[in-house]
Order: structure tokens, then sequence, then C-alpha cells
């Protein structure tokens, strides 16, 4: 599968505004308010339960991957999406990229990147309007960080938030991933 076919380019939304948004298909992995990490499993064809989160931990959004891709930590590239009400596994959704978060993980003495990329669902009423990372709120954008170091301090890996960045650099990202892409 080719970049053009992970994404779209086209206008945005936006009265009298020029910017662009990247479109692509995500498919959730774990919805909203789970504890349950789900992941799925490419040999299986099914999803399986990765970890369980400690008591009073939840996902704070619906996390997915891109599919085809292949991100530095070997799965596929890993999509944060904005959206109204929590999804279920298995389900694709279009959504408009808005950033990246760009992250450092070491586990077991190995260190690599686990980048993630932050999307809206283009079918979300509350984030229809949000079109990059710096309009979301400063305090939700930092509780989304944390919970990334945090989910993964439980278990012993280490994991050091690099910055956020808008679309621009979450193109870029997924375009590495794409090369990489996954079997």
């Amino acid at each position: 599968m080719e970049v053009h076919d992970l994404m779209q380019k086209k206008k945005a939304n936006v009265s009298n505004s020029s910017r662009q948004s990247t479109e692509l298909a995500v498919v959730i992995e774990t919805p909203k308010g789970s504890r349950n990490k789900l992941k799925y499993d490419l040999a299986s064809g099914m999803f399986k339960l990765s970890k369980v989160m400690p008591e009073g931990m939840v996902f704070p959004y619906d996390f997915g991957y891109v599919p085809s891709t292949k991100a530095a930590d070997g799965d596929p590239l890993d999509v944060l999406v904005l959206t109204d009400e929590g999804l279920f596994p298995g389900c694709s959704v279009d959504c408009r990229l808005i950033g990246a978060i760009e992250a450092e993980q070491q586990e077991d003495g190995e260190k690599y990147r686990n980048d993630r990329l932050i999307a809206v669902a283009t079918q979300s009423l509350l984030y229809s309007e949000t079109h990059d990372i710096d309009e979301i709120s400063p305090v939700v954008l930092q509780q989304i960080k944390d919970f990334f170091v945090n989910y993964q301090r439980v278990r012993r890996v280490e994991v050091r938030i690099l910055g956020h960045y808008g679309a621009e650099r979450a193109v870029e990202i997924l375009r590495r991933a794409a090369k990489q892409q996954v079997a």
C-alpha cells in the first residue's frame, strides 16, 4: 500500500483558511475508557489482550493504528483518536491528522522511538473544529502525555516525551512508517 492510499490531502473545513488536513483510516484496538490494552495480532487475525492497566487507570481516548505501517518499535504506527464516545476493537475510523507526540521508550535495556499520532474522528461533533494539536487545551494535552508515561511506568518501562508537533510533522512520521510497511 502506498502512502497516498493511507492519506488524502483535502481542504479543511475552516472558514477563510487555506490550511490542509490529512485524512487517514485508523483501526481501533483499545476503546476509550478501557483498562484492557488490546493489540491486533497479525498472525492470528485476532485482537489479543496485551496489558491490563492498574486500578483507576484507563485509556483517555480510543487507541489504534494505521494499517500497512511499521513504526520504530516494530508495530504498526499508533494513533490516539479524539472522538465523542468510545468505539470498539476492529472499527475502522476515518480521521483527520492533527499532530504527533514524539517519545523515546526504554525497555529491558533497549531504547527506541515510540511516537504516537494524534487524530480526530472526522464524524466527531465535539472535535469538529479541532485541526491542530495546539488547539487542544494545554491541560488536556499534558494529561495525554502523562498518560503515555505513567501507563508504561507501572511495567518498569521508561518513556520520555520529546515533544508534541503539528500535522506536518505527523505526516512525516506517517510517511516513514508507511515506507517500513508491515506485511
